[in-house]
C-alpha cells in the first residue's frame, strides 16, 4: 500500500474517544460540571494539536507524495475480499480534521458557558465528544467502508444531541425525523457502496481503499447496470446519500427540525461537521464522479435548486435559528452546486469559509437566546446592541461575511464557485445563484436589523454572555474576516499541487461585479423592507405567496400526506391487522397451538378405561405398521 506509515493518526481518533468514555462513565458522579467540560475541551485540543503537528509533517513531504497512512488491523477478511481499518491523511482530509477539532474546540469551550447547571452537562459533553471521534472517522477513512462506520456514527450521534432534551416531545420528535429521514439517505449510500464493490470485483479488484479505487474507477466505464452507465448509477446512488447528510431537497426537511437541539450542537453539526459529509465524500471520490457527467449535472441543478429554495424560505421564518438552519441548506446548495460542476476544490473552500461564519452565527444566536432568557422569536428582541455590544460585533462579523461584502471570507468562496459555474452550467444556473445570493444577503440583515438595529419590543433586561462563551465567537470572527483572503490561494495550492494558477480574467472580473452588487442590493433593501409598515403592505398584498413562503411550500405537509400517512395505514391494515395479527398471530402461533388442543382433545376421548377400544385401536396400528412395511 501507497502512503507513508505514520502511527500518530490514530490518537487524533482516540483522544475524543477517551473524552466520551470518561464523561459517559465517570461524569456525573465524579468529576463534574467543571471538570468534566474542560477535560471534553481538552480531548478535541489534544486532536487539534495532533492534526496540526500531522500537518507540518505531510508539508515536508514532497507534494506528489504527500500521504500519510496508519493501519490498525485486517477488518474484513472474506476470501479474496480484504478491507483494513486504516486512515489516510493527505491534503484534503488534512482540511476537513483541521476543519471538525478546530471548529469543535471552540465549540466545546463555548459550551461549557452555554450549557451551565444543565441537568445532563456530562452527558452532553459525552454525547459532543463521541461525535467528533466519529466524524474524524469519516474524514480521516482510507476506504468508503471506514468512512460507512463514520457516516452512521454521527448519524446516531446527531440524534443523540438533536434530542438532547428528551423530555420534551418535540425534541424528542426532531431527533427520530432527523434520524429517520438520514437513514433513508443512507440506504441509498449503501447500496452505491455495494454495487461498487461487487463491479470491480468482477474486474478482479477486491481491495476498497481511495487510491486502488482511484487506479480501477477507468475499468468501470463500459458497464452497465439497469441500464445506466454504472459510474452513473454508483454516483447518484452516492449522491442520494448526500443529500440525506447535507439536506439536500428533497431530504432537507429534518435539518430545520434540529435547531431543538442546544445551541452549540446547532453550530457544530449544521455548520462545521456532519451537513458538509457530503460535500467531502462527493471530493473524496471525485474521480468516480468525474466519469459520471451526467450525474454531475443533477448535482449541480440539485445544489442550485436547494439554495435557491432554502434562500427564499429563509426571507420570512421568524425563529434565529430557523433563519440560519435554511441559511445552512442554501449554503450547502452552493457546495453541491461547485461539485456538480467539477470544481471540487471550490467546494471545499467554500466548505471551510461557511464553517468559521456559519459557527460564528450560530453561537451568536445562542449568545442572543442565553441574553434573551431563551427566547428565539426575533419579533420579540430588538435593541440588543446597546445590551450585548460584543454579540452585536462578533455576529456583525458573521452578518458581513455570509453577506458576500467584499474582502471577506463568503465573498471569496462564494464568488469562485459561481465563476466557475458559469463556465460549466451556463448562465442559467449561474443567474439564480446570483439572484440566491442577494436573497442571502437581503435575510441575513433582516435577521441582523430584528435582532440588534430595532427598537426593542421585549420586556426585561438582557444580558452579555460570560467570557467563555464570546472569547470563542471572537476567534471565529476573525476567522469568518480574514479567512477567505488567507486561503483562496494556499488552499488551492495545497489541494491541487500541480495545477497552474489561474490567472484572473476580464469576464471573471465582470462576474464578480455583477454577484457583488446583489450582495449589496440584498443588504440595501433589507433595511427598508424590515420596517413595519412595507412588511405589513408587501404580506397584505401578497397573502398567498406569503403563505406559501412562510409554510416552507408545504413540503412537511406533502410528506405527512403521501408518504406517512399511506406507510402509517398500509403498516396498521396490512402489516399489522392483516399480516401480523390474522396471520402469524390468528393462523400460525394461535391456529397451530388452536389444533393441537383440538387434536389432544380428540385423543383424549379414546382414553376411556375400556380394554376392547385399546386392543382395536394397538390392532390397527399393528396393521398400518405392517402394510406400510409390506
Amino acid at each position: 500500500m501507497t502512503g507513508n506509515y505514520y502511527p500518530l493518526l490514530k490518537w487524533i481518533l482516540l483522544a475524543p474517544l477517551a473524552g466520551f468514555a470518561l464523561n459517559g462513565l465517570f461524569g456525573k458522579k465524579f468529576l463534574g460540571e467543571k471538570a468534566g467540560g474542560a477535560l471534553a475541551s481538552l480531548a478535541i485540543f489534544i486532536s487539534f494539536v495532533l492534526a496540526c503537528l500531522a500537518l507540518s509533517d505531510l508539508l515536508n513531504l514532497p507534494a506528489a507524495n504527500r500521504l500519510l497512512r496508519d493501519n490498525l488491523y485486517t477488518w474484513i477478511s472474506a476470501g479474496s475480499f480484504v478491507v483494513d481499518a486504516a486512515f489516510r491523511f493527505d491534503p484534503l482530509s488534512c482540511v476537513m480534521a483541521l476543519i471538525v477539532t478546530g471548529v469543535s474546540f471552540l465549540i466545546h469551550v463555548y459550551s461549557i458557558g452555554y450549557m451551565k447547571d444543565d441537568a445532563g452537562y456530562n452527558r452532553y459533553f459525552a454525547y459532543l465528544n463521541l461525535f467528533v471521534f466519529f466524524m474524524l472517522t469519516l474524514v480521516l477513512a482510507d476506504n468508503p467502508l471506514v468512512m460507512f462506520v463514520g457516516w452512521e456514527g454521527v448519524g446516531l450521534c446527531s440524534y443523540l444531541l438533536i434530542g438532547f432534551w428528551y423530555e420534551d416531545p418535540e425534541k424528542a420528535s426532531a431527533g427520530k425525523k432527523a434520524f429517520i429521514t438520514n437513514r433513508v439517505g443512507d440506504a441509498g449510500f449503501l447500496t452505491g457502496l455495494m454495487l461498487l464493490a461487487a463491479l470491480l470485483a468482477s474486474s478482479g479488484v477486491y481491495a476498497m481503499d481511495f487510491a486502488t479505487l482511484e487506479k480501477s474507477a477507468p475499468l468501470l466505464v463500459t458497464a452497465t447496470t439497469l441500464g445506466l452507465a454504472a459510474p452513473t448509477l454508483i454516483c447518484l446512488l452516492l449522491f442520494f446519500g448526500a443529500t440525506g447528510k447535507s439536506a439536500q431537497f428533497p431530504l432537507h426537511v429534518w435539518l430545520p427540525d434540529a435547531m431543538a437541539g442546544p445551541t452549540p450542537v446547532s453550530a457544530l453539526i449544521h455548520a462545521a461537521t456532519m451537513v458538509t459529509a457530503g460535500v467531502y465524500m462527493l471530493a473524496r471520490l471525485h474521480f468516480l464522479f468525474e466519469l459520471a457527467p451526467r450525474a454531475l449535472e443533477v448535482i449541480m441543478l440539485t445544489g442550485c435548486f436547494t439554495a435557491f429554495f432554502a434562500a427564499v424560505i429563509g426571507v420570512l421564518q421568524k425563529d434565529i435559528k430557523k433563519v440560519l438552519a435554511y441559511s445552512t441548506i442554501s449554503q450547502l446548495g452552493y457546495m453541491f452546486m461547485a461539485a456538480g460542476a467539477g470544481a471540487f476544490s471550490a467546494s471545499i473552500f467554500h466548505l471551510a469559509t461557511h464553517a468559521f461564519f456559519k459557527a460564528l452565527l450560530f453561537l451568536g444566536a445562542g449568545s442572543v437566546i442565553h441574553g434573551m432568557s431563551g427566547e428565539q422569536d426575533m419579533f420579540k428582541m430588538g435593541g440588543l446592541k446597546k445590551e450585548m455590544p460584543f454579540t452585536f460585533l462578533l455576529m456583525g462579523a458573521g452578518w458581513l461575511a455570509i453577506a458576500g461584502v467584499p474582502g471577506l471570507s463568503g465573498f471569496y468562496s462564494k464568488d469562485l464557485i459561481l465563476e466557475k459555474v458559469f463556465e460549466h452550467g451556463g448562465p442559467l444556473v449561474w443567474g439564480l445563484g446570483v439572484l440566491t445570493a442577494g436573497i442571502t444577503a437581503f435575510y441575513t440583515t433582516r435577521l441582523f436589523i430584528l435582532t440588534f438595529l430595532r427598537t426593542k419590543r421585549a420586556q426585561g433586561h438582557a444580558h452579555e454572555s460570560p467570557l467563555t462563551m464570546t472569547l470563542p465567537m471572537a476567534v471565529l470572527a476573525v476567522l469568518a474576516l480574514a479567512a477567505g483572503f488567507l486561503l483562496k490561494a494556499r488552499l488551492f495550492a495545497f489541494l491541487e499541487p500541480g495545477a497552474a494558477p489561474v490567472e484572473p480574467t476580464p469576464e471573471a472580473a465582470r462576474l464578480m461585479y455583477i454577484s457583488v452588487a446583489a450582495a449589496l442590493a440584498g443588504i440595501a433593501a433589507a433595511f427598508p423592507l424590515t420596517l413595519p409598515k412595507p412588511a405589513n403592505f408587501l404580506k397584505n398584498t401578497m397573502a398567498q405567496l406569503h403563505a406559501l413562503v412562510y409554510r416552507k411550500f408545504y413540503v412537511d405537509e406533502a410528506y405527512a400526506l403521501f408518504i406517512i400517512r399511506p406507510l402509517r395505514a398500509f403498516s396498521g391494515k396490512v402489516l399489522f391487522q392483516l399480516v401480523d395479527a390474522g396471520l402469524i398471530d390468528g393462523v400460525v402461533v394461535n391456529g397451530s397451538a388452536r389444533a393441537s388442543y383440538g387434536a389432544g382433545r380428540a385423543l383424549a376421548k379414546s382414553q376411556n378405561g375400556r380394554l376392547d377400544i385399546y386392543a382395536l385401536i394397538f390392532a390397527l396400528g399393528v396393521a398400518a405398521m405392517l402394510f406400510w412395511i409390506i
